[in-house]
């Protein structure tokens, strides 16, 4: 930055979603890192940008080994804002790849100046270079709240699927026939259903936020391309040298009735297959964060905890380590990206295998956003429950976790409970069979 930030407290609250709406809704570049609404904990993030041209930039920065002097604006006191998709990713790690020609697979907005909220304190900031949070900080204040209604989709339609539920069937016997032969032990297969129509994606943002809101949500725009997430993953978390990933593996269903729905995340809680499958994850995490932290500084802070959000139950594990002396976001990135989560184990193996039987690119989907600060200090989400909207349309990844004790038809239920939120948001409902 070419003037140090400053952080101006707004004199009173404002709603995010009024923020972006009153100040960005027609940015071309613009970003909201959004807690969810109504939030009670957590930090929303807001504001506009410039596209990044030297992503190269952005990997050599040194992760944040301490933190800088007190300030009660959050951690973020500018940077970047975007994401990285996993087709590059995964070709960089060695596997082979299709790379999704409509969108770039990494897009960062430089950002200098934007809106901090606190959602537990409900206090906010105008965070920039003097003169501009000054001026950021009299708009924000000015700011009416936002009741516009989110109207419904105009026209329903069906999606249409890359796999049948059918195929999709076959390829989950596919990837057992893997791992019988030890190949793998799990992989993470995935599929995509795609929405041709004229998509505003904030809007549907908005949509998805109203009915499937999470801690980790997100709305990206950067020209004609967006991504609006409602992700319940944090994928990376670096704070004062210590690094974690929260990777989730397992989800059943809300109930429709206290007893139900209390049923259901027991028995999530206790699966066999969900547990087997969360734990070789946790390991593979393991694995990835020693490449970059100091030896014997891994462990699990956390391990087969059931989350509860409006539409799912999830199964939530917890790794950290310290990093090493000048570990840099490229060699972070090197060593975690893709997650497996969205992979399988071993890794490399995994995406090799799915490369082939997904027969299409993932693009976005199962990559990465979030922020990443000036100071090496990042917090980025998984792209899961998400849409990417591009001229001509929109698509919603979807997928889950295959083992050798995996029920096909339960493998299928489950990318539908994935993919139904968000395709609800576009005006569009699952194919016949999912």
């Amino acid at each position: 930055m070419s003037e140090p930030p400053i952080a101006v407290e707004l004199t009173g609250w404002v709603d995010p979603a009024s923020a972006f709406s009153g100040l960005h809704a027609d940015d071309a570049h613009a970003f909201w890192l959004d807690a969810g609404p109504d939030a009670d904990r957590g930090w929303s993030w807001v504001g506009a940008g410039t596209p990044e041209p030297d992503a190269g930039s952005v990997r050599a920065l040194i992760c944040a080994a301490e933190s800088r002097t007190a300030w009660e604006a959050g951690r973020f006191r500018g940077g970047w804002v975007g994401w990285l998709g996993y087709d590059e990713a995964a070709q960089r790690a060695g596997a082979p790849a299709r790379l999704d020609a409509r969108l770039p697979s990494e897009q960062w907005l430089r950002v200098e100046t934007f809106l901090a909220f606190d959602h537990a304190a409900r206090r906010a900031w105008a965070i920039g270079p003097a003169s501009a949070a000054e001026k950021l900080a009299r708009a924000a204040t000015a700011l009416t709240a936002d009741s516009v209604p989110v109207p419904d989709p105009a026209s329903p339609t069906v999606a249409h699927p890359r796999h049948t539920a059918e195929e999709y069937a076959e390829l989950i016997e596919r990837c057992r026939g893997s791992i019988r032969e030890g190949d793998a032990y799990q992989l993470c297969l995935t599929t995509r259903f795609e929405v041709e129509a004229s998509v505003d994606p904030l809007v549907t943002y908005r949509r998805l936020r109203g009915a499937t809101p999470a801690h980790h949500g997100g709305f990206l725009r950067s020209g004609d391309v967006a991504l609006a997430s409602a992700s319940p993953e944090r994928f990376l978390e670096v704070d004062r040298g210590i690094v974690r990933t929260r990777p989730i593996k397992g989800t059943r269903p809300r109930g429709s009735d206290a007893a139900t729905d209390a049923a259901l995340a027991e028995e999530l809680r206790t699966n066999e297959k969900e547990r087997a499958e969360n734990v070789m994850i946790v390991d593979l995490m393991r694995n990835d964060l020693s490449r970059v932290c100091d030896a014997g500084s891994v462990g699990v802070d956390g391990l087969l905890e059931v989350e509860s959000y409006p539409a799912v139950h999830q199964l939530v594990s917890t790794v950290s380590g310290t990093l090493s002396d000048g570990v840099t976001v490229g060699d972070l990135l090197d060593a975690a990206f893709p997650a497996g989560s969205m992979t399988g184990a071993p890794k490399l193996s995994a995406m090799t295998i799915l490369h082939e039987l997904e027969n299409g690119p993932r693009g976005v989907f199962a990559g990465c956003f979030g922020w990443i600060g000036d100071d090496g200090a990042l917090d980025l989400a998984m792209v899961i429950r998400s849409i990417v909207v591009h001229p001509g349309g929109a698509y919603v990844g979807a997928g889950g976790g295959i083992t050798w004790r995996s029920d096909a038809a339960a493998e299928v239920a489950e990318v539908g409970i994935k993919a139904r939120g968000p395709l609800a948001a576009l005006g569009a409902s699952l194919p016949p069979g999912w």
